[in-house]
């Protein structure tokens, strides 16, 4: 399952950090959010600011939640949010700004030098952006 591609340059590695989490196993729908998230909004942005984008973290099961401190109700438990970066850091900004107008985001939330983006594929996005949360 290492090397299982979710788009051109995703792999359910990345979303998974199974090196840290082995029991971090998404079932076949969980995979297909992240396949949507990937098609969506991550190929399309790492395609506008023109370089990789690096994913700090991506799907949690219950217990890798838990252990990372995530909300109980997080998108990254259905495999629906991811928290990235761009691997140029001068591309933060155009990062921020590509997925603040894409009509897939469903949530933006900004750290510094790193940010976390949701989708929802079955629901209305709710383009719920917010600069400088995470502080």
């Amino acid at each position: 399952m290492e090397n299982i591609k979710l788009s051109n340059h995703f792999l359910l590695s990345e979303f998974c950090n199974w090196k840290k989490y082995p029991q971090n196993v998404p079932t076949i729908q969980q995979i297909s959010n992240m396949i949507y998230g990937c098609r969506q909004l991550l190929e399309p942005a790492r395609e506008a600011i023109g370089c990789p984008i690096i994913i700090n973290s991506g799907f949690r099961n219950a217990d890798v939640n838990r252990r990372v401190g995530g909300v109980k109700n997080s998108q990254h438990l259905q495999g629906q949010a991811a928290d990235i970066r761009p691997k140029d850091p001068t591309k933060f900004q155009r990062l921020v700004s590509f997925l603040k107008a894409c009509e897939y985001t469903d949530q933006l939330l900004t750290g510094s030098g790193w940010l976390h983006i949701s989708w929802r594929p079955l629901g209305i996005p709710r383009h719920d952006v917010r600069i400088g949360y995470y502080k």
